[in-house]
């Protein structure tokens, strides 16, 4: 180990710009340069990356190392990577696309008592006035238990529990994982609402609800490896409504092709309740605007047949049944 307090672990994948507006802030903690290391773990090497990692390796700069991440993908693997690479006893994670607050570093360090083996800092994610549903979906992250965007763990500890499950491929999850297993170790975990990291919320495309569908498969593994915590702290049921939805769809599609055109309406129009409740419970407090209307409409039909085709994939996958 060196004599650095901290080391700082940040995996990026193709955002440059982000990057670069971590590190600056990154680059200004009131914590002494000499005290503390960044550790940028790039998940997809790119020279423009390495380029901006190199700007700000400086003599007046705390030390970074750039990493190009060669093997396995995803936040989990790049955090490995990142933190069996790092200098010192005490690993920071925080995430490419934060601006951790100038004093970040100083406070969390503080709150990592003697007894305690890791330190959950508060997330901020500021919003506009009106937001849309991706972006106040977005903001649950601030009621997040333990989230790596921003937490501190003493490197024994990652060694002893062997760091983070490489078979979460996207980001999701992987945090809650490490969380369950820190948890399940009796590792003390301190919290830090003043070591600070604001998150803004990054843009998205039309639609993005669909794509984000996806990562439910991930939590299928989660449950797999702890079911009770999974239970109390994630979701406590299936969501009803989905599985009511997609159920009231294949009955009125099947009760068409088969000239039943009482049970096919009764069932479409049951479909067309549930889904429209969705939607406007999506639109409660967001933009009222013609594309965002236009997408909660479109959305809100979608999302239950992939939210329940990526659950089965999920439990198929890690073969745990997932419901």
């Amino acid at each position: 180990m060196n004599d650095y307090a901290v080391s700082v672990v940040v995996p990026t994948c193709g955002r440059p710009e982000l990057l670069n507006r971590c590190l600056q802030a990154l680059c200004r903690q009131t914590l002494a340069p000499a005290r503390y290391e960044i550790v940028i773990v790039d998940d997809r090497p790119h020279r423009r990356t390495a380029d901006i990692v190199a700007q700000w390796d400086s003599g007046a700069a705390p030390s970074i190392i750039y990493l190009p991440n060669h093997g396995a993908h995803g936040p989990a693997a790049a955090r490995n990577l990142g933190w069996r690479a790092a200098r010192s006893a005490v690993i920071a994670f925080t995430d490419d696309d934060t601006v951790p607050d100038p004093q970040w570093l100083e406070n969390g360090l503080a709150a990592l008592r003697a007894d305690a083996g890791a330190v959950c800092g508060r997330i901020s994610m500021p919003l506009p006035a009106i937001p849309t549903d991706y972006e106040r979906d977005a903001k649950g992250l601030e009621k997040a238990e333990f989230v790596t965007a921003n937490c501190l763990c003493r490197k024994t500890i990652l060694e002893r529990i062997g760091g983070f499950d490489e078979r979460f491929r996207l980001a999701w999850r992987e945090d809650s994982d490490l969380h369950f297993r820190l948890l399940e170790d009796n590792v003390k975990i301190v919290r830090a609402p003043r070591a600070l990291v604001v998150h803004p919320v990054r843009p998205a495309p039309w639609g993005v609800s669909i794509a984000q569908q996806k990562k439910i498969l991930f939590d299928a593994l989660l449950y797999k490896k702890h079911p009770r915590l999974y239970r109390q702290r994630i979701r406590r049921r299936a969501r009803w409504d989905y599985y009511a939805i997609v159920a009231l769809l294949l009955t009125a599609i099947a009760a068409l092709a088969v000239g039943h055109a009482s049970l096919a309406l009764t069932a479409a129009a049951c479909w067309l309740f549930l889904t429209a409740r969705f939607c406007l419970k999506r639109l409660r407090g967001t933009s009222k605007s013609l594309s965002h209307v236009g997408e909660m409409i479109i959305t809100s039909a979608l999302i239950p047949p992939c939210a329940l085709y990526w659950r089965m994939v999920g439990a198929m996958r890690f073969r745990v049944p997932f419901a």
